[in-house]
């Protein structure tokens, strides 16, 4: 079956799924019907690339999306109820939606149903996102059919650009490496809140802080894989920013 293209209708289907341990049935027509939601299929619940990339970023961006109208985000996954549950919990999910797709229904329909029975995994999904406007396809990036797992067009960076006409670089992201009772460490949560900033914290260890930041002391601040050092250079860096 050929893939659904731009401006073409979802399939009317009804998926069966487990919300807060009980099953239930959900149309497509009132997933969608009258609402922006960012729909992406990848190959399979715990598996590496959508536990630690596909998933997570749409969970990070979600805010993001949703100032730029979407009222729902939803990953569609070749996978049962159970699955899905347990991989939300796993992820500790809450801005996404794990739309269990256990018989490939929907996938199939879609045209995006691939057969991984090398990998021992039967039918999947190939990896997709699309934006879908009551229900017909606006936007559709799917990944290219080449070997393997190709991940480029799919992500939430992507279609958050366009959505946004590319006038949205996607969020900075912050890690600081921290120790309980670390005041410079709070004089540095401080400055990244008042910047709007979010980060990632990671409790230190003195091996830790030397062989990532050659460093001794906390906080250590890294912003998109460069070193900005602790609060003092973090006040600098954010008034360069500024300006």
């Amino acid at each position: 079956m050929e893939p659904i293209r731009e401006g073409q209708r979802i399939p009317d289907l009804t998926l069966r799924v487990r919300e807060n341990g009980q099953w239930k049935d959900v149309a497509t027509r009132e997933l969608f019907g009258g609402r922006n939601v960012v729909v992406f299929g990848l190959p399979g619940a715990f598996t590496p690339t959508c536990s630690t990339s596909h998933v997570p970023r749409y969970e990070e961006l979600a805010g993001d999306l949703a100032q730029h109208g979407v009222d729902e985000i939803v990953c569609v996954s070749v996978n049962d109820a159970f699955v899905m549950e347990a991989w939300g919990r796993d992820q500790g999910v809450e801005r996404v939606r794990l739309l269990p797709d256990g018989n490939g229904d929907l996938t199939r329909a879609l045209g995006f149903l691939v057969d991984k029975r090398e990998l021992g995994f039967g039918p999947r999904s190939w990896r997709y996102s699309m934006l879908v406007n009551d229900g017909v396809v606006q936007k559709l990036f799917v990944e290219k059919e080449v070997a393997g797992d190709p991940y480029d067009v799919s992500d939430a960076d992507t279609m958050l650009r366009y959505l946004s006409q590319g006038a949205a670089p996607s969020p900075l992201d912050v890690a600081m490496l921290t120790k309980p009772g670390c005041t410079h460490c709070a004089r540095a949560r401080e400055l990244l809140t008042g910047a709007g900033l979010r980060w990632q914290e990671v409790r230190s260890t003195p091996r830790l802080l030397r062989a990532m930041a050659g460093a001794a002391t906390t906080p250590q601040i890294f912003v998109d894989g460069t070193r900005i050092g602790g609060a003092d250079q973090l006040e600098q860096w954010l008034a360069k920013r500024a300006v």
